[in-house]
């Protein structure tokens, strides 16, 4: 039996959507990115949302906005913390515009930052918290956000691997100043490649609409806070006023997200069904630590890491898997200290860092994906029964 990570979740509705756009002529941005940007909008209950071309991509143009805003930007050489696992691309930005990071320590039953140490990494320098929902499993958003307005601090949420989720009700990347998703090809839903920023904030949002395209002033309304039209339409169209990028999506991808996004409650559904079965099948088990849920996961994936307390070898349990067919990888990103690149950053731990190396080098990730996985799931269980004492 095969049981992969990830696994197309397209059908006729968005094929359609791709002929329409390659009968249209018209591939670069337009009308079916807006119309996208306007459902997500709405999907998510913010004021505005923004599609580029990656999640990645969302993260440096949201960086980058805080660094243009009028009030209080950030300046190089503030400090910022972050959790130790994430993704590459979380932290880039951050070491790309010249911040120091403080590194947090995860809980290891979450795999999320562990917010009893924000008070520790707190300093005077401090002007942002990273907050992330690892493997669609909410963070403690609410906490991080009651903290970060307390101390006037600049809240960030990446929510690119967590669509979906939700904690006390609220989706999660709607708590912070701003929040990005990603729609890559394994991820919630899927728009080949894909990225979007959404915020409440109408500067940081005019900010991302001008960073996302070379920093020119074409694609802003002629209200825009950033600046002020000149009646010269020669020059006004290509009159660039912020350092910015080529981030922009294309149509295809637009098209595509509008009828993904009309099955996201569905397929996120049924990612909570083969949920049940896991945590059914591994939640009892001393052998194993499995992520425990925090408000309503939109389950990305299923964790498991190998209970140091259990003489269990990851490399004969990757051996046994790789037989029966199953595939694995590194849970996220792992633990980002543990990297060749960290060598480039400018940046301290707070407190010990323990579970984020426990997770490094003794966990995996099995696929999870919007079709009923209980044979894959029973199969992952017989074989991790027979192969870990």
């Amino acid at each position: 039996m095969k049981y992969e990570l990830a696994c197309s979740t397209w059908g006729k509705e968005e094929l359609d959507a791709i002929q329409k756009v390659v009968d249209s002529g018209r591939f670069t941005m337009g009308e079916n990115v807006a119309a996208f940007e306007k459902d997500f909008a709405s999907k998510f209950g913010s004021k505005h949302a923004v599609m580029v071309g990656s999640g990645s991509a969302a993260n440096l143009v949201g960086v980058g906005c805080l660094f243009y805003r009028s009030k209080a930007p950030l300046q190089r050489g503030d400090e910022v913390i972050v959790p130790c696992i994430s993704w590459s691309t979380t932290f880039y930005p951050l070491q790309q515009y010249g911040l120091k990071l403080r590194f947090v320590d995860v809980d290891l039953q979450t795999l999320n930052m562990d917010v009893s140490q924000l008070e520790a990494a707190l300093t005077p320098k401090t002007r942002m918290i990273v907050g992330v929902s690892i493997l669609g499993n909410p963070a403690a958003l609410d906490v991080m956000r009651q903290f970060a307005d307390k101390h006037n601090l600049i809240f960030f949420e990446d929510n690119c691997e967590s669509m979906g989720a939700e904690l006390n009700g609220k989706a999660c990347g709607t708590f912070g100043h701003f929040g990005t998703f990603s729609t890559f090809f394994s991820h919630h839903i899927s728009t080949m490649e894909g990225g979007v920023i959404v915020t409440d904030d109408e500067e940081l949002y005019h900010l991302a609409l001008c960073l996302r395209a070379h920093g020119w002033t074409r694609n802003l309304p002629a209200s825009s806070p950033l600046y002020k039209k000149s009646v010269d339409d020669f020059y006004e169209a290509y009159r660039f006023i912020l350092p910015g990028y080529n981030a922009r999506p294309l149509e295809l991808s637009g098209a595509i997200g509008i009828e993904q996004l009309k099955k996201l409650d569905s397929m996120v559904e049924q990612r909570r069904k083969n949920a049940e079965v896991f945590v059914g099948l591994f939640g009892d088990d001393p052998r194993f630590i499995i992520q425990k849920e925090n408000g309503k996961s939109s389950w990305f994936s299923f964790t498991l890491i190998l209970n140091p307390e259990f003489d269990a070898n990851r490399d004969h349990v990757r051996e046994k898997l790789r037989e029966a067919g199953i595939e694995y990888r590194i849970i996220t990103g792992g633990n980002f200290l543990q990297h060749d690149v960290i060598k480039y950053f400018d940046y301290d731990t707070v407190g010990e860092i323990k579970n984020a190396y426990t997770a490094h080098d003794r966990g995996f990730f099995v696929g999870n994906a919007p079709m009923d996985l209980r044979p894959q799931i029973e199969h992952l269980r017989k074989t991790l029964t027979d192969s870990v004492p």
